[in-house]
């Protein structure tokens, strides 16, 4: 934190060269205001023009000569000029264009950037548009990061078919997860909830880096994940996708909206996916993929109005997967190893927001969340029921001090969750209650400040929680972006976050195993400080945009609840922190533009993530340390035909302290390096696409990933050894309709 406060007073006392000024661009038609994307910005001193970006933003930097003339266009609109003199500098000025009206359809055609840095924002946050998670088969949320870096997809064990995240290699119970900023995917959710959202329904991903701001919350110890779905005033009127592979998996999505006039708008989302064949490549008598039905079901709403906007509706779904040696059933009884995992999920929400009629700068919003999940699982002789019911209301007011160079958010907010978990007595040691239940009533205030200058802008905040369990808990946030030039960008973060541990959800994977679970018998927050810093460079080749980000951040665990694997092969331990726990991370990428069709894309992680195993401070097991990737994506200028390829080389994983051999077989300390590649075509025909891809294309699959598979029931049984894929090339294929509505 020193650093970061150094870095502030030493921007602070920099004797800018030239000013900036931003805002949005808005476009008045036929009786509605709109934005604007691409609409031009030129100044008449420095003929320098930018661009407004897709949400029409715009950021302009001038020299400080004085006066000078801002020219505002976009095509068939009327143009506008700003005549700037130093009392304009650094503040905000939204321009609104009107309509020429005399041209009666026109088609502005534009590359859409689907990939990279928000350069308006002042967290580092990396977008992945609709058309970046196109590229992969794209079936649910856990595929939908194929092409990125920054996000991890990891398989948990070889029995559940459960996927993970990861963010700056640590587990994702780190990283908050939100459906446009309503808090999703906890709790019970945790561990099998990503196979619940299709990609299809995804309108954008937005991935923060840090702890972000205080308004989400203070779950946020890693990083962010924030979905936008698809809004009905601006989606298809009917959309249809159908998926299919090699191995039987098939899956159907439709999604529709409907205009019930200018003010209200609606649209469903469902989503069906089965699988039912017996898969056993490796021929250790267990499924390689389990067997699985899921069922997800939306339906939301959108009301306009003059100075009131709403959002609401209800999401379901069911998730049934069955997994163990081949042959079992749970309705038929046998001597088989089983994994029966059963979701059941309901939840409504709303957002309503408000502008004030005396003063636009002033808005006030409400956000309100209610769910009840039920997660039913067996492992074998091991069985886990859990039942949580949560409601969350968040309030945030934002108003401008003296003028748009100071902006102030503020709010309360309240949770209130109730989950119980049970576990099997056989699985634990005699320090384990069956019945783990805890109510949480979480009150908290927050405050945010954000200050904007020539070239820096920060912003401060903080937040007071009272916790019904373990008392006051304060988390303090600190981030900025300074303007280094015109194409540099530097940003920095700072904060603290806590988290409630849910120790069995968190790791019910390792219920594949034979080992017994040792838990503390008090458990105590998590809590860490995460800071640091990323530089993004644009520069341009042939007039092609082109840009290199390269960041570091340190996780730093003042508690954490260890899941210590290597004491023991006969059971697992789960301590509170006692030493140090932290993860640092380095991460470079370039994205080139070479061609109006072509680009290419190059990342580099490092990934330094320690804790204390067996008294020994060691790189947590399966995190890879290093890993690359490159991604060469292609779109035809008659945008007919789009391909890809995806290539990602694996570093090494640690599995334990000590080699160690069972039957015939030596498990080292650590794995191999290995290869996957995944490519896409897809061809367009007027409404229509189809699309033909491929998965793990250089077949490389664990030979043996379950220890002692002939004797599941026995003391060395064990599947959580996951590392690398476990089946081998997979081959999809899949048709997509398109049906717009028909402007009137």
């Amino acid at each position: 934190m020193k650093t970061l406060s150094f870095i502030t007073i030493l921007l602070f006392s920099i004797n800018y060269s030239f000013s900036q000024i931003k805002g949005v661009v808005f476009g008045f038609d036929n009786g509605s205001k709109k934005i604007l994307p691409w609409a031009q910005i030129k100044s008449l001193n420095t003929n320098k023009i930018v661009s407004s970006s897709t949400d029409g933003s715009y950021s302009i930097d001038l020299d400080k000569k004085y006066p000078d003339t801002l020219v505002y266009s976009f095509i068939s609109y009327y143009n506008d000029t700003l005549i700037v003199t130093d009392k304009f500098e650094n503040i905000s000025v939204d321009i609104t264009l009107y309509s020429e009206q005399i041209i009666e359809e026109i088609v502005v055609t534009a590359k859409k950037k689907e990939y990279g840095i928000l350069k308006m924002k002042t967290l580092n946050i990396e977008t992945i548009g609709d058309g970046e998670i196109r590229k992969a088969a794209c079936c649910n949320l856990s595929e939908s990061f194929q092409t990125n870096t920054s996000v991890d997809v990891t398989i948990t064990d070889a029995v559940s078919g459960a996927k993970k995240i990861q963010m700056m290699g640590i587990d994702g119970v780190y990283t908050q997860i939100q459906f446009e900023n309503i808090p999703y995917l906890r709790g019970l959710e945790s561990s099998f909830g990503l196979s619940s959202i299709p990609g299809t329904w995804i309108e954008s991903i937005q991935i923060t880096k840090g702890t972000g701001s205080v308004v989400n919350g203070y779950e946020s110890m890693a990083g962010l994940i924030n979905l936008e779905f698809k809004k009905p005033d601006k989606m298809e009127k009917f959309y249809f996708n159908m998926y299919a592979n090699n191995f039987g998996r098939t899956e159907v999505n439709a999604d529709g909206s409907y205009i019930i006039n200018k003010k209200l708008s609606g649209a469903y989302f469902v989503h069906g996916a089965t699988f039912g064949s017996e898969v056993d490549q490796n021929k250790d008598g267990f499924r390689d993929i389990n067997l699985s039905k899921n069922v997800s079901v939306l339906n939301r709403w959108k009301y306009q109005g003059e100075r009131m906007v709403a959002h609401f509706g209800i999401n379901t779904y069911y998730q049934g997967k069955i997994g163990g040696q081949i042959g079992y059933s749970p309705s038929t009884p046998s001597s088989l190893y089983g994994v029966n995992i059963d979701s059941k999920h309901i939840d409504a929400f709303a957002k309503t927001g408000f502008l004030f009629k005396d003063r636009t700068s002033r808005s006030f919003g409400v956000i309100y969340n209610f769910k009840y999940q039920e997660t039913d699982a067996l492992f074998g002789i091991r069985s886990f029921t859990g039942v949580e019911k949560r409601g969350y209301i968040n309030t945030i007011f934002e108003d401008q001090i003296v003028n748009p160079n100071h902006i102030l958010k503020t709010g309360f907010s309240f949770v209130y969750s109730d989950i119980s978990q049970k576990l099997d007595s056989t699985v634990t040691s005699a320090y384990i209650p069956l019945n783990i239940s805890r109510i949480e009533i979480i009150s908290g205030y927050y405050a945010e400040y954000t200050m904007t200058q020539n070239r820096l802008t920060s912003v401060l905040g903080g937040r007071v929680d009272y916790h019904n369990i373990y008392g006051i808990q304060f988390s303090p946030r600190f981030y900025g972006k300074y303007k280094v030039t015109e194409n540099i960008d530097f940003r920095f973060t700072g904060g603290r976050g806590f988290r409630t541990a849910n120790v069995l959800i968190d790791n019910i994977s390792l219920l594949a195993s034979s080992r017994k679970w040792i838990i503390d018998s008090k458990i105590t927050p998590e809590i860490s400080w995460n800071y640091g810093a990323s530089i993004t460079y644009e520069f341009k080749i042939k007039k092609s945009k082109n840009t290199l980000n390269i960041d570091f951040y340190r996780t730093q665990f003042v508690n954490q609840m260890i899941v210590d694997r290597d004491v023991s092969s006969q059971a697992i331990y789960f301590n509170n922190l006692k030493g140090e726990s932290y993860s640092n991370t380095l991460q470079t990428e370039l994205n080139l533009a070479i061609s109006r069709t072509l680009d290419f894309r190059l990342t580099y992680k490092l990934m330094d993530v320690k804790a204390p195993f067996n008294n020994v401070i060691a790189q947590q097991v399966m995190v890879q340390k290093h890993r690359w990737l490159t991604h060469l994506s292609y779109k035809s200028q008659n945008k007919k035909w789009e391909a890809n390829i995806t290539g990602v080389l694996n570093g090494k994983m640690r599995m334990k302290m000590t080699s160690f051999t069972y039957g015939a077989k030596t498990f080292d300390t650590q794995t191999s390096i290995y290869p996957t590649v995944n490519a896409q075509i897809t061809y367009i025909y007027k409404k229509w696409g189809f699309y033909l891809g491929g998965e793990n294309l250089t077949n490389y699959k664990i030979s043996s990933v379950i220890i002692d598979a002939q004797n599941p029931f026995g003391s060395y049984f064990d599947a959580t050894m996951v590392w690398a894929p476990i089946y081998g090339i997979t081959v999809y294929g899949g048709i997509r309709y398109k049906l717009k509505h028909t402007p009137k």
